[in-house]
């Protein structure tokens, strides 16, 4: 137990650093981290997953490195509103990236497809109108 009353899982590692406030005083910032066999037996969700409704669309609002093999990322999921972050592995967070770039593909796929739509709508509305003689020269 730690001087806190916590008592980090066997099955936990700790982590400690120290972070120097602006006031100048160093504080340590300890965290318990799963090891690998405790994560291999709980895997996480992919990160564009929202860990409270399950919507598919959590998208990253902030994200930083941490070290050389982890990311601290902060989300959001549009379904449900639900904000959080954490600390993630590389892989993951490539993952996560990936995902992220196929739903842009996606939503220009859309959008082109959209705008070509629009137009067409448009240049069949322009056409009735110059053939049915409601277009003036002063209308331009």
């Amino acid at each position: 137990m730690n001087e806190f009353g916590f008592s980090p899982q066997p099955d936990h590692t700790r982590q400690a650093r120290h972070i120097v406030l602006p006031s100048g005083r160093t504080i340590e910032v300890v965290s318990f981290e799963e090891t690998a066999e405790e994560t291999a037996a709980h895997p996480a969700a992919p990160l564009h997953v929202c860990p409270e409704c399950r919507c598919e669309l959590a998208y990253p609002t902030h994200w930083e490195e941490e070290g050389d093999t982890h990311w601290q990322v902060s989300r959001r999921c549009p379904g449900c509103e639900w904000t959080g972050s954490g600390l993630y592995e590389q892989e993951a967070v490539e993952r996560f990236d990936e995902e992220l770039d196929r739903g842009t593909e996606a939503v220009m796929r859309d959008l082109r497809q959209l705008a070509r739509a629009n137009m067409e709508d448009d240049i069949e509305r322009f056409t009735c109108a110059l053939q049915g003689g409601h277009l003036l020269p002063e209308d331009f």
